[in-house]
């Protein structure tokens, strides 16, 4: 049986903030590390059924970047539970919270520049 590693470093700041994130994959194409701005990590516990996540976002992080990887990842995640389960119903539902999840951040957006 093969193996594949990955390899995540968070360089931190005095006050044990996120200053950098990077990552490698050992199946990787390239041998740099990769910079990430945030990441989000979650392992199911099959003994507990619970979900164990770790979320880190580094201070260069926006909030409109915040709002795209979560968009982008509530839909990665629709895709993966539709390729798991088959249910395209609730694959569906996922789908439109994240359009509309990211539609209100836009509408917020749009309202808070108004103010400036």
């Amino acid at each position: 049986m093969e193996t594949s590693t990955i390899t995540i470093d968070v360089q931190l700041d005095h006050e044990k903030v996120p200053q950098l994130i990077t990552w490698k994959a050992s199946d990787s194409s390239t041998d740099m590390a990769q910079k990430a701005k945030a990441m989000m990590i979650s392992f199911w516990d099959g003994a507990d059924k619970s979900a164990l996540r770790i979320d880190l976002w580094t201070k260069e992080m926006m909030v409109d970047e915040m709002a795209d990887f979560f968009y982008q990842t509530i839909m990665t995640m629709a895709d993966t539970y539709n390729r798991a389960t088959q249910h395209a119903e609730l694959t569906l539902d996922m789908k439109n919270f994240a359009k509309d999840f990211y539609k209100k951040f836009r509408e917020t957006q749009l309202d808070t520049n108004k103010l400036v």
